[in-house]
């Protein structure tokens, strides 16, 4: 495929484009030619304690076979500092899914604006919600690019164009590497969720494949998974239950199931208790001891909160979404998956499993309702699709094979396509921040895929925030993690 940079002018400069061996569709199966569209709005507004003029700019980025069909539409948002600087570093950012649009980091964490939502883990509520100016954007220290990979936010493939094109961890990695070249500025790259699975597979496009070393400065992880097969509890996979147990004890501790000076202490003391006695009971299966058996649920009891009796019934196994349910069952509530501060009211308090997420269900309507309102009334982006905040689509079609086969991996660990990157990029650090009280992607299993053999550990920042998966909803902690993030790009 190639890409026709119709909106390059208004946002970057790009490099040349890629040309794919696809074979060419016929006239009939052409789509029609898309007229990009592009608007731009001169702001100002105060960052980091700055006062800074900026372009914001929406723009459609048409991606087209070799024989010049458009195959996919791409929408990004950029804001970059007036007058333009190509020296200034651009950090290009995107979220999860996969299928997921930028709305959440760009609406909660570092876009100029934001929505605001309660930030003690209250639900949302109903509308009107407030965008606010915030302070805490990144646009002090770097232009920023919010990236929806195709199927997400507003960004679609056109009629025709077959999916397996597109939804796939090479496919994806492919068009959004496309939207990141550019000119000899510092680049950070970054996601949240999946969206740090595709920054290793972008980098690997990015550095080491179809663009020719394009280098980079920076990669910044939010709530990381790398290593997949580290969170599927199928029977027989203990290694799911060792990375989980110290998201439980956060949890507990959060809701005064267990006692300990701090959740950071808690987390520790579960780490070292499930890397070591949990995880050799766990190995041992059936030929575990009765007496260790004993002293490793009693153990686990006074970590996670749950009682020994529920334990043992389990194995010593306990799924998140068992601990979901089980940790308030006494008080009738269920906690969030997506950030375990939240609680929820099941029909009923008899099941193994919540009805829903309370973590999301808590926040989803005010983003939803914030993008659409700061994109088309607020930058005048024209548009009669729906914004994909969590589109399905991709998912559908989506290719877990590091290979064109097709198929996911029996073990997708995406990790050492980020220690390569940083072997043969001497100025390549990596930051990753992640919150105690997110099971979606725990921390100790972030952990444990970037403290693997071949990733140099002396270029690897870890911090820690007191909320779940999106950590920015907190407003202490939203704060905290753009002053993080400041230092780092400014430590380059």
């Amino acid at each position: 495929m190639n890409m026709r940079l119709l909106a390059a002018s208004a946002v970057l400069a790009f490099s040349a484009p890629l040309v794919a061996q696809d074979k060419p569709a016929s006239d009939a199966e052409k789509a029609a030619p898309v007229d990009a569209q592009v608007k731009a709005r001169d702001l100002v507004g105060t960052f980091g304690g700055q006062r800074i003029a900026y372009r914001a700019t929406v723009a459609e980025t048409v991606i087209s076979s070799d024989d010049d069909a458009p195959e996919a539409v791409i929408v990004t948002t950029s804001y970059v500092k007036s007058p333009r600087d190509t020296s200034r570093p651009v950090f290009f950012i995107y979220n999860g899914g996969p299928g997921s649009g930028s709305v959440w980091l760009q609406m909660g964490a570092w876009g100029p604006k934001r929505v605001a939502i309660p930030s003690d883990a209250r639900d949302d509520g109903a509308p009107p919600y407030p965008i606010l100016d915030n302070p805490d954007s990144l646009l002090d220290v770097a232009d920023l690019v919010f990236i929806d990979p195709p199927g997400t936010g507003f960004s679609y493939l056109t009629p025709g164009t077959d999916p397996k094109k597109y939804y796939g961890l090479r496919e994806d990695a492919g068009a959004v590497a496309e939207v990141i070249r550019r000119w000899n500025s510092p680049k950070y790259l970054g996601g949240e969720s999946y969206g740090t699975t595709r920054t290793a597979m972008v980098v690997d496009e990015l550095e080491g494949g179809t663009f020719n070393d394009v280098g980079l400065n920076g990669l910044i992880l939010v709530s990381t998974i790398l290593d997949f097969a580290a969170r599927e509890p199928t029977p027989g996979n203990e290694m799911a239950y060792v990375v989980t147990l110290p998201n439980m004890a956060a949890a507990a501790y959060y809701h005064g199931k267990v006692q300990a000076p701090s959740v950071a202490a808690i987390a520790e003391e579960a780490r070292q208790f499930a890397i070591g006695p949990f995880a050799t009971a766990l190995l041992k299966g059936q030929d575990l001891p009765q007496t260790e058996r004993a002293a490793v649920r009693a153990e686990l009891s006074r970590l996670t909160g749950l009682s020994e009796d529920y334990l043992d019934r389990a194995n010593l196994r306990v799924t998140a979404p068992r601990f979901y349910k089980e940790l308030l069952r006494d008080r009738g509530l269920t906690i969030g998956r997506l950030d375990a501060r939240y609680t929820g009211e099941d029909y009923d308090s008899a099941g193994e499993y919540p009805d829903n997420d309370p973590s999301f269900y808590g926040i989803d309507a005010g983003y939803t309702a914030a993008v659409n309102s700061w994109l088309r009334d607020g930058l005048g982006f024209e548009t009669d699709r729906e914004y994909q905040s969590i589109g399905r689509e991709p998912g559908r079609h989506w290719n877990w094979s590091m290979s064109s086969g097709g198929g996911r991996s029996a073990y997708l660990n995406v990790a050492p396509l980020i220690g390569k990157a940083m072997r043969e990029n001497s100025g390549l650090r990596l930051f990753n921040a992640q919150g105690y009280y997110d099971f979606a992607t725990p921390f100790f299993g972030a952990e444990y895929s970037l403290n693997r053999f071949g990733i140099p550990q002396d270029r690897v920042e870890l911090h820690y925030y007191d909320a779940g998966h999106m950590m920015y909803v907190r407003d202490e902690d939203r704060t905290k993690l753009s002053s993080d993030i400041r230092a780092f790009i400014r430590a380059r």
